[in-house]
């Protein structure tokens, strides 16, 4: 076979495989919030469909699928349609460029699992997910919805806000590994003492917080926040509508999960494991956190939530830049 129709064909392959499994993450992370947080709150959780609950995302989806299709009679009904998709797309080609793994040998046959590694990746992921922030503004406008609106405006000055310091808290690993390209960045931790953890345990912190924050999950959840806003920027949607934004806001909790793993805990790196099943379990640890935050802490009000980010989180962001050039120049 001619070597570019090769490349293009394992490529693709790697692709279709990679976003079914990324969608089963998703559908099930759903299931193992709702079973933690049952847990953890003294109750059942899931439990009717299927053993444990386990069938109980299909079911979710189906009666998405068929539930009724609700478009507001005075909203703008094409950017309507359009915010759900600018937030779910974003969402969903993060993981393009995260590395998973190294290479694995199937049927004799060695395979890189990395989808593509560019020497801007990091670029390239701050540029995609600052378009989900469109998604949910143009979603809280075109309901033509006060309560949407007030949602949408308030989610966008939420995910600008904590956007400065969340990029900010990575220049420090930037400077100390001096590249861009997340393969790069995984490989030059190639033991537990090199992590940039350790390194760079300010930096992780800021980001843990920011990246909780960017995605709207509690303690930061104002855009949606039940007692006054009855469901935020999208209250008026109903259907697949309403489960595109659903599985938007759990995919860029993956991607936070993936991209802190490949940043401070040393991706795939690990030893007697294969490199999948340490990039896996390194992120499951973020995901449980996040689980663990929203059944634990109470929500910020919306000036706590905003002085928290600017006058707290940008400073230090700032001042861990300063000392890490600080050190890397003594």
């Amino acid at each position: 076979m001619n070597p570019t129709l090769l490349f293009v064909l394992i490529t693709f392959i790697k692709v279709v495989v990679i976003v079914h499994i990324f969608m089963f993450i998703l559908s099930y992370l759903t299931w193992a919030e709702r079973k933690l947080l049952g847990h953890i709150q003294a109750r059942l959780g899931p439990k009717n469909v299927g053993p444990f609950g386990l069938l109980q995302p299909i079911a979710d989806g189906i009666k998405l699928l068929f539930k009724e299709d609700v478009i507001p009679a005075k909203a703008n009904k094409i950017m309507f349609v359009i915010a759900p998709v600018l937030s779910f797309i974003p969402a969903m080609i993060v993981f393009a460029v995260v590395p998973f793994g190294d290479k694995v040998t199937l049927f004799g046959q060695e395979i890189n699992l990395i989808i593509t590694d560019i020497n801007v990746g990091l670029l390239y992921i701050f540029a995609v997910t600052a378009l989900g922030v469109y998604g949910i503004a143009i979603a809280g406008w075109a309901s033509n919805s006060k309560y949407s609106l007030l949602g949408g405006l308030r989610s966008m000055a939420q995910m600008i806000s904590y956007e400065v310091s969340y990029g900010l808290s990575i220049v420090g690993v930037l400077m100390l590994a001096g590249t861009l390209s997340l393969v790069e960045i995984v490989k030059m931790q190639d033991s537990f003492w090199n992590m940039f953890i350790f390194k760079q345990p300010l930096a992780f912190l800021i980001y843990l917080i920011c990246g909780i924050a960017e995605t709207n999950r509690a303690p930061f959840d104002l855009p949606e926040a039940e007692t006054e806003l009855v469901a935020g920027f999208h209250t008026e949607y109903s259907s697949m509508k309403f489960g595109m934004f659903s599985i938007a806001e759990y995919a860029n909790v993956v991607n936070v999960s993936a991209i802190a793993t490949t940043l401070f805990l040393g991706g795939w790196q690990g030893p007697f494991l294969p490199p999948v099943v340490w990039f896996l379990l390194k992120m499951s640890a973020f995901l449980f956190l996040y689980i663990w935050l929203r059944a634990t802490l109470p929500r910020f009000r919306y000036d706590q939530l905003m002085r928290f980010g600017w006058q707290v989180l940008l400073p230090l962001a700032l001042l861990n830049i300063l000392i890490t050039a600080i050190i890397m120049i003594i």
